[in-house]
């Protein structure tokens, strides 16, 4: 992000405007940003390119780097072996550093999107595409202020691009969101355009999350949010349907989904990634195949009995992991010439795409990758109560919901949480928000806001506990080495501590 992105955006949209000129037409180089913004239509063309821009910045290995590192997920071991700066993620040990090309390229992607978002949010002139461009703005904003810190400020009605304090950074958040929550519609027939609801829902999470320092943190406001969003939704019945792709993933959970088909280059790739080698070695055309970048950790995966966190009888272990790699056809596939013995072990199974299975590899997955989803809500209203003190309505509320989903409306005896106080129910949140959204990208958030990251992952994640290398200042990520030098506005004393 720097004064080039900023040129190049708009360089470039000018350049998409202008290619439809004839010959026989006034050539039109001479128009100003003013002009080729200034036009609404060009500010919907602008936004549709935005969509499918922000959009893939969870596509392909891209959209795992956050979650790796976590205590719900690790790299396999040939990962590990092939790559010590995508490794330190897990690792965090000294290749964790400003030089690291796998963060510095999610850096890189998310800027120019919150640029031209930013200019779309300055000429707009129709509130509703306005409040588009202010969502799009918002969700990156957060995700980068969460994982990085201050960042800078993007808004042309003042530019600030320096590290801005973390504060002023979440009240445009929220002031984006507010608008986008009183300008978009309650519903959308194109489903990658947001919709109030999503608004709403992302408010929430931003009041639920911001730093307690900031003074921004207010669980009632956050209710306030979940409450206008939770009646406008509804649980579907199977767990595991969601991720079914031979179903309609846009559902009445789902209140905001990355759209992606099996088809290049709208496949999202993630079960390339998140899928077993040894399968891979057997059927390149297995839909459960991949290349083990991304494995749950034994924490995530083992049942309760063995340390983990899976209750008997529920659903979701089997709609989110999978244990048996017996191919369709009866073939076992065994471990390849790597000789990594986890390329057996248990794989998520969120990404899988059964539509490629015998006509496909397994690179065209091409599900749809929830965002903001219906039991996220209800589990971030239960925390905001909980940490209000009426802890027993949350467990009400958990039981009634997600539990009682997930248990088939048949929660074993000893299974129904009751009696818990305010700090055990805490934990039980953060274990039951990996059981029902394990995979889905909010982990290392859900971590850095509790302040659980160190706690959790320096147990739970293999990688992390054999180097004993994670300290609290790994809550941020180092600013990429490439911002500082393109950026005069950041210099290498604005590094975040514990990586200058």
């Amino acid at each position: 992000m720097n004064n080039n992105i900023i040129k190049s955006v708009s360089l470039a949209l000018m350049a998409l405007l202008l290619n439809g000129c004839s010959l026989n037409e006034t050539p039109k180089t001479a128009l100003t940003e003013e002009q080729v913004y200034g036009d609404e239509e060009n500010i919907k063309l602008l936004l549709s390119g935005l969509y499918t821009q922000w959009r893939n910045t969870k596509q392909d290995r891209g959209g795992f780097m956050f979650n790796l590192g976590t205590d719900e997920a690790k790299q396999g071991s040939q990962q590990m072996r092939e790559s010590s700066v995508q490794g330190s993620l897990d690792t965090y040990s000294s290749g964790l550093n400003a030089a690291n090309t796998s963060l510095a390229e999610q850096w890189n992607k998310r800027w120019p999107v919150i640029t031209a978002a930013a200019k779309a949010v300055f000429y707009a002139k129709t509130p509703s595409l306005q409040a588009q461009a202010r969502f799009i703005r918002a969700t990156l904003n957060f995700e980068l202020v969460m994982l990085w810190g201050p960042i800078p400020i993007i808004d042309l009605n003042q530019m600030r691009e320096a590290r801005q304090p973390e504060k002023d950074v979440f009240e445009l958040i929220i002031e984006d969101l507010e608008f986008a929550s009183k300008n978009l519609a309650e519903s959308q027939t194109d489903k990658k355009i947001p919709t109030k609801g999503a608004a709403l829902a992302l408010l929430g999470k931003v009041y639920l999350s911001a730093p307690v320092a900031t003074g921004l943190r207010d669980f009632e406001k956050a209710m306030d949010c979940f409450d206008q969003v939770i009646p406008k939704y509804q649980l579907i019945e199977n767990y595991s349907d969601l991720f079914n792709t031979t179903t309609n993933q846009n559902n009445s959970e789902s209140i905001y989904a990355f759209q992606f088909i099996n088809i290049s280059p709208d496949n999202n790739m993630a079960q390339h990634h998140a899928g077993s080698r040894a399968v891979a070695d057997l059927d390149g055309n297995c839909y459960f195949g991949g290349y083990d970048l991304i494995m749950p950790t034994a924490y995530y995966y083992n049942d309760k009995s063995k340390g983990g966190i899976w209750e008997p009888g529920d659903t979701r272990k089997l709609g989110s992991i999978r244990y048996d790699f017996t191919l369709p056809d009866g073939r076992v596939p065994k471990i390849t010439w790597t000789g990594q013995q986890d390329e057996l072990e248990p794989h998520t199974k969120k990404f899988e795409d059964i539509r490629t299975q015998g006509k496909q590899n397994f690179w065209y997955s091409g599900g749809l990758i929830y965002y903001l989803r219906l039991a996220d809500i209800l589990l971030c209203k239960a925390e905001c109560l909980n940490e209000l003190g009426r802890t027993e309505e949350a467990v009400q509320l958990i039981n009634n919901t997600v539990r009682k989903r997930a248990f088939k409306g048949n929660i074993p005896e000893g299974y129904s949480w009751t009696g818990l106080g305010k700090e055990q129910l805490r934990e039980s949140i953060m274990d039951e928000r990996m059981r029902e959204l394990g995979f889905e990208g909010w982990r290392r958030m859900d971590l850095i806001r509790t302040g659980n990251l160190v706690k959790y992952v320096s147990q739970r994640n293999p990688w992390a506990k054999e180097s004993g290398s994670i300290k609290e200042f790994h809550n941020r990520y180092p600013i990429p080495e490439s911002e500082i030098k393109q950026n005069d506005q950041i210099n290498e004393s604005d590094q975040n501590p514990g990586y200058q």
